[in-house]
């Protein structure tokens, strides 16, 4: 992982970051997806790390239902809001420190109930630096404790090579295509766009995880059958609340579908330390 090329990529989002999860056009529908995953999943209380949790949008939302959350993050600005935010929610975090999710070195073994990882991932597309944040996230976990990983699917480096006018090229380039299917590494030359990136297949997800010693409980596709249809669920949030709401509850409803997987941009691993 570049930490710097990250740091400085998310640092140009700012306040946008913590944002984006309230934009149906966004990532709402993942917010959706997450939240019930772990409403579902968490233990009834105790301590949680939230590494890579940027502004502190789930941080501050386990410390307002009595959770010790432990927030960490690359980028000191978005832990700068993550602070701003809780002072302005009158949430209590445990610790906002900056770290990165392959050295959880400064926490002790077994030392949380839960953790949450829902972006470290997209930023490590050297196999060794994806084991080595497996291994760590499964160190930190208390024997039973879940781990909520969120990955992104090798396609949406294709579906922005579609959007994005700067990265078409990358359609008809065949040493980007090769190690792009091959081995879910993306490599981008356009400036000021995410420069390195690992996109996933859903066949890989469930060996690499047990493989590192979780069990899996759970793999949901967070824009599930709403994949590529960010706008339509921005115009139809505006037009018809109800209807919006509505077709929320579908996309999270039926999240678990093994069909709409491979579909969508991001997957949501739930797992949990053995033993």
């Amino acid at each position: 992982m570049d930490r710097d090329a990250v740091r400085a990529y998310y640092e140009s989002f700012g306040e946008r970051e913590w944002e984006r999860l309230e934009r149906p056009a966004d990532g709402a529908l993942e917010w959706e997806v997450t939240r019930r995953a772990l409403e579902a999943q968490l233990p009834p209380s105790g301590r949680v790390l939230d590494i890579g949790g940027g502004p502190g949008r789930y941080s501050i939302w386990l410390a307002e239902r009595g959770y010790q959350a432990v927030l960490a993050d690359v980028s000191p600005r978005l832990l700068d809001i993550a602070r701003r935010k809780a002072a302005e929610a009158g949430a209590s975090l445990e610790a906002v420190v900056e770290a990165d999710a392959a050295d959880l070195s400064r926490w002790a073994d077994a030392s949380f109930d839960a953790v949450l990882c829902l972006g470290p991932f997209y930023h490590l597309p050297v196999a060794a630096e994806r084991a080595r944040a497996a291994a760590e996230l499964l160190r930190v976990l208390k024997p039973g404790g879940p781990a909520f990983i969120a990955l992104i699917s090798r396609y949406l480096f294709l579906r922005r090579a579609i959007v994005f006018p700067d990265e078409r090229h990358h359609l008809t380039d065949p040493d980007f295509l090769r190690k792009l299917m091959g081995e879910g590494r993306f490599d981008n030359d356009s400036p000021g766009r995410l420069n390195q990136g690992f996109g996933t297949t859903i066949e890989e997800i469930r060996p690499f995880f047990e493989g590192a010693g979780f069990e899996t409980m759970a793999l949901l596709a967070s824009e599930g059958m709403a994949a590529g249809l960010a706008q339509s669920l921005d115009v139809l949030a505006g037009e018809d609340r109800p209807a919006f709401e509505a077709a929320v509850q579908l996309i999270a409803d039926s999240a678990g579908d093994p069909s709409l997987l491979g579909a969508s941009n991001h997957i949501l691993y739930v797992g949990r330390r053995n033993g």
